[in-house]
């Protein structure tokens, strides 16, 4: 009888929970790190997470800690889950017991603040020797949760990782399409939820759906050009992780960036916005270090730079808007 995978997943937010359901029900043994001792608590007692995931029902047998070494013990993958913006230190924490053999499997979507990094060279900078890849795709947590249709990309430098991942955590109703470029994947994830407060800034605004959708085309453009400059892909775009997660994410308010957007252009404050959530909606820190990291490679993203100057400077939405509707006309 083959002995089951142990899978550990880094992350006790909704769309971690969502990812120790799909590991347990594949038939894992499933542990799920919390910050949180009440989320552990409320997992362990079979209540499920009423904090980010109210009404879902979990699967059976998922054991929650909020220590981190135990977590990862004896752990045949780790699935990262956390923000993007606190992935950093979350792995630092664990790293004197990390087995540099244990695959990591990146799924926060951001990069990071002030390094300006991807969270792939994040982790290559504090766990050098762990293999990695990155999972990313249209994926509400809620629907992957409650057992809906899912499918996903799950990337790596080395296709035989990912095959092998895909193995651990694939079945019918999740189903991981195999790519070697992570960082395209990366790239795709990151911006989109830039994108996705953009969207939501219109609706708010009540702008229109042809110009959600100029946003969402012109959006893919500005990928592209950051992907091509970090040496992405260029078909990685077309992909789950680039328009799949993109159309996803620009288009309903299950998500968390385009509702935020859809906020402030109804007039609230960021700051009343992100008051009343437990949930962090990743394109407000990504914004700026998305902006920045193209600047620093001369890549030009207005789009994203309205979003930055909105969500961080705290520039008129009207006035950013009009701005970019004054730009000059140019060849597509």
């Amino acid at each position: 009888m083959t002995q089951a995978n142990k899978i550990t997943v880094i992350g006790g937010g909704a769309f971690g929970t969502a990812l120790a359901c799909v590991a347990r029900r594949n038939g894992a043994d499933t542990t799920l790190w919390a910050r949180s001792e009440t989320i552990a608590a409320n997992i362990n007692r079979g209540d499920g997470n009423p904090n980010y995931l109210p009404g879902v029902t979990l699967e059976p047998g998922i054991v929650a800690t909020t220590n981190i070494t135990a977590a990862i013990d004896g752990a045949d993958a780790i699935l990262l889950a956390t923000p993007a913006q606190f992935t950093r230190d979350v792995v630092l924490s664990a790293t004197a017991n990390l087995d540099p053999e244990t695959p990591l499997i990146i799924c926060a979507k951001g990069v990071e603040r002030g390094a300006n990094l991807l969270m792939s060279e994040v982790m290559g900078d504090i766990v050098p020797q762990s293999p990695l890849a990155v999972l990313s795709g249209p994926t509400f947590a809620a629907e992957v949760a409650r057992r809906l249709p899912t499918a996903v990309t799950l990337a790596a430098r080395d296709t035989e990782l990912a095959e092998r991942l895909a193995i651990m955590i694939g079945s019918p109703i999740f189903r991981p399409y195999v790519s070697d470029d992570p960082i395209g994947a990366e790239i795709c994830g990151a911006v989109k939820n830039v994108l996705a407060i953009a969207c939501g800034i219109i609706q708010g605004r009540q702008l229109g759906d042809n110009a959600r959708a100029a946003v969402i085309t012109r959006g893919v453009a500005e990928i592209a050009r950051l992907g091509a400059a970090k040496g992405a892909h260029p078909t990685t775009i077309m992909g789950l992780s680039g328009l799949g997660d993109l159309t996803l994410t620009c288009n309903a308010m299950q998500s968390r960036n385009f509702s935020l957007g859809v906020a402030l252009g109804e007039g609230r404050s960021l700051n009343d916005i992100l008051s009343s959530r437990r949930s962090i909606a990743e394109g407000v820190a990504s914004a700026e270090s998305v902006v920045a990291l193209a600047q620093s490679l001369n890549v030009e993203m207005p789009i994203c730079g309205a979003v930055n100057h909105i969500v961080i400077k705290g520039d008129g939405i009207d006035e950013t808007i009009a701005g970019l509707l004054s730009r000059p006309f140019r060849a597509e």
